[in-house]
């Protein structure tokens, strides 16, 4: 294969002549490209929840899940982990974004990053990477030497590999448990991969996060029940969260909060039960976390 034969590479025909449109045109031309993104992920949905299904039985033995890329999709990635201590209330290392280049790469390009395997052998041992963790490696063409590596490792030390990338093969082939491969069509402008593909890339990821964490029993309903209301926005939320659980008044919701150290999920259980704030935490490890599986 070719670079010039990935979809993410080709000119886009919808695109051929918008450096003549008005900038509505140019907004709108955009916006229809963007319309065709859900229905591509919507197709990948089979090998997303496979990729569920492995984050969800890694994090339950005790393992981690690894974000690996290169500009655009490490950045997502990094994005997507950091995103699940605050809103679930879990260990920072449950989920971790690693990218090509280090923490600079965040916020500026690191020319050849993605091409340096021996960089991504090392950034995962810095990770302490083990047996059983799942690595998620992304690449919009798959043709990050950088994340190849990653995923190669990741299998030969027993990790469980998953490839993400927006074109229909990948250009550097790896072998790996499942693929994900969103196929977005041709960039509205050529090559440009943090649009398209970037979006479908950052879709994909939010699935793949969220379901775990619903599967870990970190929402009730559709509820963040397992946020810690750490500061005002949070606070008010968890409040009207157990106003919505139990029909307290607002008032009454924030004192149960408060006894329960700000921990929602402690909070319903202790007036759901009628016990203290120690049996309540008690009756959580028990029922590992599963509000569920504590009141209807």
């Amino acid at each position: 294969m070719d670079r010039q034969d990935l979809t993410t590479e080709k000119p886009n025909p919808n695109s051929s002549r918008i450096d003549r449109m008005s900038t509505i045109e140019i907004l709108e031309r955009i916006n229809e490209e963007d319309f065709k993104i859900p229905i591509a992920v919507r197709s990948s949905i089979p090998q997303i929840n496979n990729a569920v299904k492995l984050c969800v039985d890694a994090i339950r033995l005790g393992k981690h899940v690894f974000y690996i890329g290169a500009g655009t999709s490490g950045r997502l990635g990094v994005l997507d982990a950091s995103e699940m201590p605050p809103t679930y209330s879990v260990p920072e290392d449950w989920f971790q974004g690693i990218i090509a280049g280090g923490d600079l790469a965040l916020r500026k390009s690191i020319e050849g990053a993605e091409d340096k395997v021996e960089s991504a052998i090392n950034d995962l041992n810095e990770h302490n990477i083990q047996k059983g963790d799942v690595i998620i490696g992304i690449s919009a063409s798959g043709a990050a030497k950088y994340v190849q590596a990653a995923l190669r490792h990741g299998k030969e030390i027993g990790c469980k590999t998953i490839y993400l990338i927006c074109n229909k093969k990948p250009f550097y082939h790896v072998n790996v448990d499942i693929v994900i491969s969103i196929e977005v069509g041709p960039e509205i402008i050529t090559g440009s991969t943090r649009m398209k593909a970037g979006t479908a890339t950052k879709i994909a990821l939010n699935m793949i996060s969220t379901a775990t964490m619903i599967k870990l029993g970190k929402i009730y309903g559709n509820l963040m029940v397992d946020l810690m209301a750490v500061n005002e926005k949070l606070v008010d939320r968890g409040i009207r969260i157990i106003q919505d659980l139990t029909n307290l008044s607002y008032e009454d919701s924030r004192a149960t909060l408060f006894s329960a150290e700000r921990s929602v999920k402690t909070a319903l259980v202790m007036f759901n039960r009628k016990c203290n704030l120690d049996e309540a935490r008690n009756i959580l490890e028990r029922k590992n976390g599963i509000l569920r599986d504590i009141i209807n």
